[in-house]
């Protein structure tokens, strides 16, 4: 902490009054680093009736937690009771915490309760990266109407967001590893009727090459942030299939690549679809891709309005879901229009607010979004997703847990509710495959479509 403190004053410092003209931090807001602000800029105190905490650092793994299997983390809080429950009948006493999504699964299905426990602010980042946001408090700023970046280092880009996309771009580089993986996840889908269809099994590398430890430098304006190959394992039909994604700093230029293998024709194929409103794969329909895990891809569609930070109830640490010894699959997702709520866990965190509203002259099924992320973990969190009437289309929300037994995060399971249809469809879920796995990076030719080919089976 002091050599920290040592490095807060040297940036605030020397970045004086040129920090004023490039970044949304002042030298004050810098110099209360590690006092009154965590690193990557959430309140470092809890809030005034102590039912949000203050941050004291990373949480230890509970003993039942078994080394020689990592990806399974057992529920560090497994003998906590819930504080209270919201449903419909209650939930206008809880309606200042509540999304206006909560508001309508609440009110639209008798059966949905949202089980409200003690709030732990667990975010567990590692010390380059933190040392990482400090300079991008004074050094990182957005440039080609805030599509692009410049300056940053591999940490939250903006530690003191001032608009709406200053928070986005803080989502999009969120830290959940350097590089790690599941041997198998699941995509599923719940109908209108209660019958569940598991859509698509699949393995998965996610690699974020700025949050190397080892480089030393800023993120290039047109370098590629993540990157990430599924292989489709099943069903049948899809046994073989392949999809590298490239997501670039550059959003105006250069933007999303992605390319896709088909077994049946054994070739690759570039797969610009897989960006914006088009249909995620194994989704039925019900998430777009840009909807995965709260927001995921381009800004370029959307005027992003910052309307401040809140307190709300929101998913969190939600180990009892991913826990195959508690909630397999069959009982989390055994209820119709809805994950099963005994298996869920709600906490009271503050959230940036977002409003997103689509440009003149851009497409998308969602005119108008409400985004909901947390303080401490930019991905984790609630979207409403507005029609063209106005009307509540869809509810997002993230399953996060901290990897407690070093640093880092899962936050991209999420599940998706589609009011208009009563379907509901849950995304990277890799309970019954063993979980996710930090791992050492792999070669960036392993996420090109060489490698795909190579590998192509059938």
């Amino acid at each position: 902490m002091k050599q920290l403190m040592r490095n807060v004053v040297a940036i605030a410092v020397a970045g004086g009054c040129a920090a004023l003209a490039q970044a949304a931090a002042t030298p004050e807001q810098i110099s209360q680093i590690g006092k009154t602000y965590t690193p990557w800029g959430a309140e470092q105190a809890g809030n005034a009736d102590g039912s949000i905490p203050a941050y004291t650092g990373p949480i230890k793994p509970p003993a039942s937690y078994d080394p020689k299997n990592p990806g399974i983390r057992p529920d560090p809080f497994a003998n906590e009771k819930p504080l209270f429950s919201i449903s419909g009948q209650n939930m206008d006493q809880h309606a200042a915490k509540l999304t206006e999504g909560m508001q309508a699964l609440l009110r639209k299905y008798p059966t949905f309760r949202m089980d409200v426990y003690p709030s732990h602010r667990t975010a567990a980042y590692p010390e380059y990266f933190q040392q990482n946001a400090i300079k991008n408090a004074s050094e990182c700023k957005t440039k080609n109407d805030e599509l692009g970046l410049e300056g940053c280092y591999g940490g939250t880009p903006f530690p003191f967001p001032a608009t709406g996309n200053e928070v986005m771009w803080n989502r999009l580089l969120k830290f959940d590893q350097f590089a790690f993986e599941t041997r198998a996840f699941t995509t599923s889908l719940v109908d209108t009727r209660g019958s569940r269809t598991v859509t698509g099994v699949s393995s998965m590398q996610i690699q974020y090459p700025i949050f190397d430890p080892q480089r030393t430098g800023p993120i290039g304006d047109k370098e590629i942030y993540e990157m990430l190959r599924v292989d489709f394992l099943d069903p049948a039909r899809k046994n073989g299939e392949k999809i590298v994604v490239h997501d670039s700093i550059d959003m105006v230029d250069q933007g999303r690549r992605a390319w896709q293998y088909l077994p049946g024709q054994r070739r690759v194929k570039l797969a610009p679809d897989i960006a914006y409103d088009t249909p995620s794969p194994t989704s039925g329909g019900v998430t777009t891709t840009d909807e995965l895990a709260i927001f995921y891809g381009a800004l370029d569609r959307y005027n992003f309005k910052l309307h401040g930070k809140k307190e709300m109830y929101i998913p969190y640490n939600t180990y009892k879901i991913r826990d195959p010894n508690v909630c397999p699959d069959t009982l989390a997702e055994g209820t119709k229009n809805h994950l099963n709520p005994d298996c869920m866990r709600w906490e009271l965190h503050r959230v940036w607010v977002v409003e997103a509203t689509l440009k003149e002259g851009q497409r998308h099924i969602y005119p108008r979004r409400m985004i909901y992320l947390d303080e401490d973990l930019y991905s984790v969190g609630i979207s409403d997703n507005f029609d063209r009437a106005g009307q509540i289309y869809r509810v997002n929300h993230s399953l996060p847990i901290t990897f407690y037994e070093g640093s880092g995060h899962m936050t991209d399971e999420a599940v998706t509710h589609d009011l208009a249809t009563g379907a509901y469809h849950r995304q990277q879920n890799a309970t019954m495959g063993g979980g996710w796995v930090v791992t050492a990076p792999r070669p960036d030719n392993y996420f090109s479509p060489a490698a795909m080919t190579g590998g192509g089976i059938r």
